[in-house]
């Protein structure tokens, strides 16, 4: 078994010419083949259920049958486990897979096994050598995905580690990228035949279970958090671009949401320039995909009642045009930042840091060290609940602070009792959903405020008012709630 560790850079197919003219290829002579593969599963997709891609690879030397794993990546960066070996056309002979029981699972869908997509492009590799002790693989592929009369381009380039550390492909990349328009890719070709095979549409991606494993350094477990973060917010990167479906936008905010409250509950940690170099500019993003959000939310959730309760009454109406105006405005603004040299080199930049990032700096363990976290979290929660009047600015620090303490527990939930952390994330979810509604009605005031003209009356102010003294008369009941629940760190 080898283990792949790889780069992923997606390349506009204009500036190929420039990439092969870049100095860092400068009297490296280029190797060139043509890579026809197939890859194969079941009907059911058992092997992508499983997170394994199989193929047979037509080469000029002849067929190679190889395995892969596909564990998730992050900023493109790859690391997959793989096996290979020659093969006859057809033929399904898995004695090279040194690991019992994918072999034996393997063996089993053998006879259930037929081909589902193709790939074939045009493969142009360059052997770097960087630095002394550091060898790369650096390949271009150019061609397309197929599935049927169904095909989808690739332009793309995969950095190989092949001698050296990972830190090195990010050296690469980062010096590529200064000069060319490179994007971070996270879908393998096989992710994309298989979404061409099942005709699927993009989907906007939630967070899943916190890749937090017991045994993890404090240091490890970070990393591991923010690169999942990053792989949120790159799955729901095209669909935000998109601009058709507004839970792209949504679900790219919470990826950048929980990796700011990663960055803050691990800030002890963390290398002194680490938050400074990266937090404001993962701010910056947050609060432009805030502002459309708001009026994402302003015209799918908070006007449509509005409209339904006077219906004869011109104002709600003339309010939902401009709103709807302003927010397509906004998406426009999302594009155009997604789209924008500077996103491509953040994300690059930032997992470029993490890989980089101190192994091994804390001596606590980090159980200890969340839980000391945890309580840190909650206590800010109970100052500010303490102390929260009716003002929405108040309302608002409080429900920031409930986010984090929901994200940090999200983030340590695997290390803390199930049942516990359930009831306790329960009561948690909902004063912060309490609170959210509270800061929509907040934030719909200020945009009525903002977009109203001269024959706008006072009907959609008091309506607004009247929603928020509803939420505001359940605030006392349900903050008593959370606070008599038993936070899930203390056993």
């Amino acid at each position: 078994m080898a283990v792949e560790t790889e780069l992923k850079l997606s390349i506009p197919a204009g500036r190929v010419a420039k990439l092969r003219r870049h100095p860092l290829l400068a009297g490296i002579k280029p190797q060139r083949q043509r890579l026809a593969n197939t890859y194969y599963d079941t009907p059911a997709l058992d092997l992508k259920r499983r997170r394994i891609a199989l193929r047979h690879r037509q080469t000029a030397w002849g067929q190679l049958l190889t395995v892969k794993s596909a564990e998730p990546a992050a900023g493109g960066l790859a690391q997959r486990s793989e096996w290979e070996a020659p093969s006859l056309p057809g033929a399904f002979d898995f004695s090279h897979v040194d690991d019992r029981r994918l072999r034996a699972q393997l063996e089993e869908l053998t006879p259930a096994l037929l081909p589902v997509f193709s790939t074939d492009f045009l493969r142009t590799t360059w052997l770097l050598e960087p630095a002394p002790g550091v060898r790369i693989e650096m390949a271009l592929d150019r061609g397309a995905v197929r599935c049927e009369d169904r095909e989808d381009p690739i332009c793309e380039i995969e950095l190989e580690l092949l001698e050296g550390p990972a830190s090195s492909l990010f050296d690469v990349a980062l010096a590529l990228q200064a000069d060319l328009p490179l994007r971070p890719e996270i879908a393998s070709k096989a992710e994309r035949g298989f979404r061409l095979f099942q005709q699927s549409p993009l989907q906007p991606m939630r967070a899943g279970r916190s890749p937090v494993l017991p045994g993890m350094r404090p240091q490890a477990a970070f990393v591991a958090v923010a690169l999942d973060c990053i792989g949120q917010l790159q799955r729901n990167e095209a669909g935000a671009r998109a601009g058709e479906d507004p839970e792209f936008v949504h679900q790219a905010r919470v990826a950048i949401r929980r990796l700011r409250s990663a960055l803050r509950l691990w800030a002890p940690l963390l290398p002194p320039g680490f938050r400074a170099a990266f937090s404001p500019r993962w701010r910056d993003l947050a609060q432009l995909l805030g502002q459309a959000r708001n009026l994402d939310v302003f015209v799918t959730e908070t006007l449509p009642p509005m409209l339904a309760a006077f219906p004869e009454t011109p104002a709600p109406g003339r309010l939902a045009h401009l709103a709807e105006r302003r927010r397509q405005q906004w998406h426009r603004e999302i594009r155009a930042a997604f789209e924008a040299p500077e996103f491509a080199a953040l994300v690059l930049s930032f997992t470029a840091a993490l890989c980089a990032l101190p192994s091994d700096v804390s001596l606590v363990s980090l159980d200890d060290f969340l839980r000391r976290r945890l309580r840190r979290f909650a206590r800010e929660v109970k100052t500010m609940a303490d102390a929260c009047s009716g003002h929405p600015e108040a309302h608002h620090r409080l429900r920031i602070a409930f986010k984090r303490l929901r994200y940090a527990l999200e983030f340590a939930a695997p290390l803390l009792p199930a049942g516990k952390v359930r009831r306790y994330g329960v009561a948690t979810a909902e004063m912060q959903a309490l609170l959210g509604a509270m800061n929509d009605l907040a934030v719909a005031e200020a945009l009525v405020a903002e977009l109203r003209q001269r024959r706008t009356n006072d009907l959609v102010h008091g309506w607004l008012a009247g929603q928020a003294v509803l939420l505001h008369n359940l605030l006392p009941a349900a903050l008593e709630g959370f606070l008599e629940a038993r936070p899930p760190w203390k056993g």
